[in-house]
């Protein structure tokens, strides 16, 4: 340990070894954040700084936990075990289950992850019946979570009359009656959402002055990562406990911000020396991830931004190759090209599947490269796609141990009354529900008084709710005393769902059974984790307080598969080949961001975080036509394509691959277009098709778009025509189902 700064560049030493004042690093993409984080605490720890009076603040488990892992092998001590290190929702999850009750709050509460959440609001709107086509669950949990990240609570929402005219113009003029009855739920619930674990942070920091004021003397030295991420609730948090001692470090790029749409406010990271003003900035420039040509090619196109802190990314690497410009014909050619150059890859510098990585704007794009990978046999893992502990019989299972450590936790008592189906149906629900507003009591509660209302509930009924609450009672008990394994083992086995799936019998069913074992192999995995921590806690309400922080980018990757993956899902890894495809206008940059200056650099900073994910090649690619929404749409390339300087580029596939006689149509073609076609299959009065396209002239598909007749043959009902499509490329299609068109006289 004493000579750990030797692994350490100038520029990295410089931020590592100032420790006091407000302090903000400006690293740019592989320069070396992480290294200078972590190297920072190890001499916080050298200087006799206590690891309880540091708080590391990171955006991804998995980034809190390597840094953990870094610093235990570094400094060969446990200290790291005691440094308040995590996400920020871990952290702050774990300082209100000491303090919730200050805030009216019980330390079991349930934190909802999206899901949960949208199933609530779903029920809500289902309940005030309103019309969907104008409430959709999804959307009004979204403007929730951006009014509780702007710290805008129901009170307050309606204390502002523009965002009541909004709602307005937007006909929802219940949202706010919506809102009110989502925290109140959720308040007699006992349970916070994931923005309301910075929202009830920043109210009981406000509210008690005694506890700001402790936890300001715990945490001394508060370091932040991924700072341009911030949001405004964040943002006030870090604020407060700062604010005695004011050792606090940043660390950030404004380059990468690209996470506005979750809150994320650029200008905490911009105005950050307005905010303090004895404020020491470092900049990390040397790039030490990435090819020259990709360093530069990138550098070109960020400079295009007006909004940006100045800085000057360099490398010491070579110059590899040049970036590779890829043209496609359609989104299935370009999967194929995709495919065919990682196997390529592959065989030429003996690269395992794990070294590429396929980028794209939205998730719908995997389609075309997961078929194209799958026909060559290349193994890959999509993220993005249905979480692990977003799967029917996980939500099942946890739905049972959320409600043994929280019988308030309404949503899920709905979820598993009569799951596995024990008789308790709809229309009992809806008498419990009755009950529970009418004694203002949770849904579980109601179960305790049902003698109350005879008339509401047969014996058969209440004999089986009884049968229901005394099963969620003995777990209670296991609960208090025993750790998580065992509490998960007699909720399997007490609720019957094992053998409910067994007795289907289906390949789906199966599947739900391995799932729940796996289930229970995690909760294994987080015991043995658990004992080697210093403060430990082994119990199913901090188990599941772990599993409803869990985020996709924490997934593990495999070395064996290629990943597919958004490009905001790519923030912070590496690879050595990336592929960005579908760089086309409208698609990347999202059609959404072309009337908005600060939104299209947004999108530029976002193609800026694609091309910078590569360490040895980086493909670009774009098609001339994709299929979209049922439709053959002609594409334009992006314009962020012409943003980055020519001399790093190289093109390939530029040549046109048709046949001369299709080129020399275009205009033809456009022409044709402009004035429109007519059916080739007219239909006789016998439902005969008379086909009479001949040899030479161009057709329209509906799918594969114009072509030209190659070749026409068989008889009158079974004729076909060999057609060389634009999009398609060459396809002998039977004339009688065809559906294309022709201008008269070709």
């Amino acid at each position: 340990m004493n000579n750990y700064l030797e692994n350490l560049n100038e520029e990295q030493r410089k931020p590592v070894l100032h420790t006091e004042g407000p302090l903000m690093v400006i690293a740019g993409a592989g320069s070396g954040k992480t290294r200078v984080l972590t190297y920072k605490i190890i001499h916080l720890l050298k200087k006799g700084v206590s690891p309880f009076n540091i708080l590391a603040l990171t955006f991804t488990n998995k980034a809190a936990k390597e840094m953990k892992e870094r610093i235990s092998k570094l400094t060969n001590d446990n200290q790291a075990k005691s440094i308040w290190m995590g996400t920020f929702h871990s952290v702050f999850a774990r300082i209100l289950r000491s303090e919730s009750e200050l805030i009216g709050y019980p330390p079991n509460f349930t934190i909802y992850d999206s899901y949960d959440s949208e199933k609530l609001i779903s029920n809500i709107i289902k309940e005030m019946n309103l019309n969907k086509d104008f409430y959709k669950a999804k959307g009004i949990k979204n403007r929730v979570s951006s009014l509780k990240n702007s710290f805008i609570t129901p009170k307050n929402y309606f204390n502002q009359p523009e965002l009541i005219e909004s709602d307005k113009l937007a006909n929802r003029i219940q949202f706010g009656e919506i809102y009110r009855n989502y925290v109140n739920r959720c308040f007699k619930s006992a349970v916070m959402d994931f923005d309301d674990l910075l929202l009830k942070t920043n109210q009981l920091l406000n509210s008690s002055p005694e506890t700001l004021i402790k936890y300001q003397k715990i945490f001394k030295y508060i370091l932040v990562d991924e700072y341009q991420d911030t949001n405004y609730s964040q943002y006030l948090i870090i604020k407060s406990l700062a604010d005695r001692y004011q050792n606090l470090c940043v660390v950030g790029d404004d380059s990468q911000s690209i996470y506005s749409f979750r809150g994320a406010n650029i200008d905490n990271i911009l105005n950050f020396k307005k905010n303090y003003p004895e404020c020491t900035t470092y900049k990390l420039e040397q790039n030490y991830r990435s090819s020259k040509n990709i360093v530069e090619g990138a550098n070109s196109l960020i400079k295009k931004n007006k909004f940006k802190i100045d800085k000057n990314i360099w490398t010491l690497n070579d110059s590899g190759s040049k970036i590779i410009l890829n043209r496609s014909q359609n989104d299935n050619d370009e999967g194929r090209f995709v495919a065919s150059n990682i196997f390529e890859e592959k065989n030429n510098h003996q690269l395992n599947n794990g070294s590429f990585a396929v980028l794209y704007r939205t998730n719908a794009q995997s389609r075309s490269i997961e078929d194209a990978l799958r026909k060559i046999n290349i193994d890959y893992q999509v993220f993005g796609g249905l979480s692990f502990y977003q799967r029917k019989e996980i939500k099942d299972v946890t739905a049972y141990l959320r409600l043994v450590v929280n019988s308030n936790d309404e949503e899920s008592f709905r979820r598993i009354v009569n799951f596995p189906p024990r008789g308790i149906g709809l229309k009992t629900l809806e008498k419990l529900l009755i009950i529970s507003e009418r004694e203002n009591i949770s849904m579980y509660d109601t179960i305790n008084i049902i003698d109350k209302y005879p008339k509401l509930f047969n014996k058969g009924v209440m004999g089986r709710i009884t049968d229901f609450r005394n099963l969620i009672e003995s777990l209670k008990i296991e609960s208090k005393t025993k750790n998580a394994d065992y509490v998960l083992t007699n909720v399997i086995n007490g609720s019957g769902i094992i053998d409910f799936y067994r007795n289907e019998g289906s390949v789906e069913s199966i599947n739900r059974i391995e799932n729940i074992e796996e289930l229970r192999s995690g909760i294994n995995d987080f015991i043995l984790e658990q004992k080697e921590l210093a403060d430990g806690d082994t119990s199913i309400t901090r188990y599941l307080q772990d599993i409803s922080l869990y985020s996709e980018t924490d997934k593990s990757f495999s070395s064996d598969r290629v990943s597919l993956m958004t490009i905001h899902m790519a923030k912070g890894l590496e690879f050595n080949v990336v592929y960005v495809v579908g760089i086309e206008e409208n698609l990347f940059p999202s059609i959404l961001s072309l009337n908005c200056s600060e939104d299209l650099e947004e999108e530029r900073r976002l193609f800026y975080v694609a091309m910078t994910r590569a360490k040895d090649k980086l493909i670009l690619s774009h098609c001339d036509f994709r299929f979209k929404w049922g439709n053959i749409i002609e594409c334009e390339p992006s314009r962020f394509i012409d943003e980055v300087d020519i001399e790093y580029i190289e093109k390939n596939n530029f040549k046109e691959e048709f046949k001369p006689t299709i080129d020399n149509n275009i205009s033809r073609i456009r022409k044709l277009r402009k004035r429109g076609f007519v059916n080739v299959n007219k239909v006789d009065n016998n439902n005969s098709p008379i086909i009479n396209i001949v040899v030479n002239d161009i057709v329209e598909h509906q799918r594969f778009g114009l072509g030209l007749v190659e070749k026409i043959e068989g008889d009158i009902q079974n004729k076909k025509a060999t057609i060389n499509f634009k999009i398609g490329g060459r396809k002998t299609i039977l004339l009688k189902f065809a559906k294309l068109k022709i201008k008269k006289g070709t």
